[in-house]
């Protein structure tokens, strides 16, 4: 077993909080992402757990043990960084060699483990050059080749595709999803890029503020944001918010907006009959809004101000009320700036947010 736990940690640096109270399971084989911006303190819990850094407070638990006190080395993880950190001097093979020397491994085991890892990761043929004779996405596939070469419990990743250009980071991280689910291993990886951390993980711990604030599947984390910041953070475009005030009327329970009136699902509409008069924040992304071109029942008035053709689709940003809101259209449909348009919101998709508190009301 190889569960990852983490409890109650914190970690400070001077008066900053980098870490507060911060609770993590990464279970047996599980992939899990640390997202956030910089500076939210995800690296930091990272390097807690490998113990290049110790904590103030909490515990740290690698499999049955209790590492919290624990060297590096002893904790059997292998820890992959964003700027490689390959050995210029050392060849591809010594390289990947470079930990399992360092465990005084048999020379013909090392050969065994350099190979197996090579080929892994598809560098079989570069392991007699040196590191300035390779690409950077080869350089990363050294890194990695070395990090799993030592066949630890753990494998800690710190933005190792940051360094890459767009191409090459969608390349490698097809390559690294494969590469991952045949080794299964138990894998925690930092990134700031949510394309990276809805694609790869298992799960997701969005981290703001030193704190995780949702930790859950990548399709829960996009569709019920847990917060304001999270939808604001996760999708490209963020998720769109509206004002509301939350009204009844025959009976019925609607949220009035400055762009119209929504009426919510009848499950909804339970949940909000005990917020009469509360103001709301609608959270709609701009995939689940339907744009017509003419009225219909149950949609809201907007008016065109950009339209963006991306290919597959296109973006465009409306003016609904008072608020700019995006929308996401198919790559035939017929807009233009000033043109009057309507939008349907799929009311099964909405997050609503508690203004004050910025939580989901689901979530509370």
């Amino acid at each position: 077993m190889a569960e990852i736990r983490v409890e109650s940690v914190r970690k400070t640096f001077g008066k900053v909080q980098a870490v507060w109270d911060v609770d993590l399971t990464v279970h047996d084989q599980e992939f899990v992402v640390l997202l956030g911006p910089s500076g939210c303190g995800k690296t930091t819990l990272l390097r807690c757990i490998a113990g290049l850094e110790q904590v103030d407070q909490g515990r740290v638990s690698i499999g049955q043990r209790d590492v919290t006190d624990l060297p590096p080395r002893r904790r059997q993880i292998a820890m992959v960084f964003q700027s490689y950190a390959v050995f210029p001097h050392l060849t591809v093979f010594e390289n990947v060699a470079f930990g399992l020397r360092m465990q005084r491994k048999p020379n013909d085991e090392i050969k065994k483990r350099v190979q197996s890892a090579a080929e892994l990761l598809h560098i079989e043929e570069l392991l007699e050059r040196y590191p300035a004779q390779l690409s950077g996405g080869q350089r990363q596939r050294v890194a990695v080749a070395r990090a799993i070469a030592v066949q630890a419990m753990v494998l800690l990743m710190d933005e190792p595709l940051s360094n890459l250009d767009a191409l090459l980071r969608l390349e490698m991280r097809a390559e690294l999803k494969r590469l991952l689910q045949e080794i299964e291993a138990t894998t925690l990886y930092v990134t700031h890029d949510q394309v990276e951390a809805l694609s790869l993980g298992d799960r997701i711990a969005v981290m703001h503020g030193g704190q995780i604030l949702q930790y859950d599947t990548p399709l829960s984390v996009y569709d019920k944001p847990a917060d304001l910041f999270i939808g604001g953070f996760i999708g490209n475009p963020p998720m769109n918010f509206l004002d509301g005030e939350i009204r009844t009327e025959d009976g019925q329970v609607l949220v009035q907006t400055g762009g119209g009136e929504i009426y919510p699902s009848p499950e909804v509409q339970t949940m909000l009959r005990q917020l009469k008069d509360q103001s709301v924040l609608v959270g709609i992304r701009a995939e689940n809004i339907e744009t017509l071109p003419a009225p219909a029942d149950d949609t809201l008035q907007a008016e065109v101000l950009v339209v963006e053709p991306l290919g597959s689709h296109n973006l465009i940003t409306m003016q609904l009320g008072p608020e700019r809101i995006k929308v996401n259209t198919e790559a035939d449909f017929k807009a233009q700036p000033n043109q009057t348009l309507w939008l349907r919101l799929n009311t099964d998709k909405i997050s609503w947010i508690d203004k004050a508190s910025g939580r989901a009301l689901y979530y509370d």
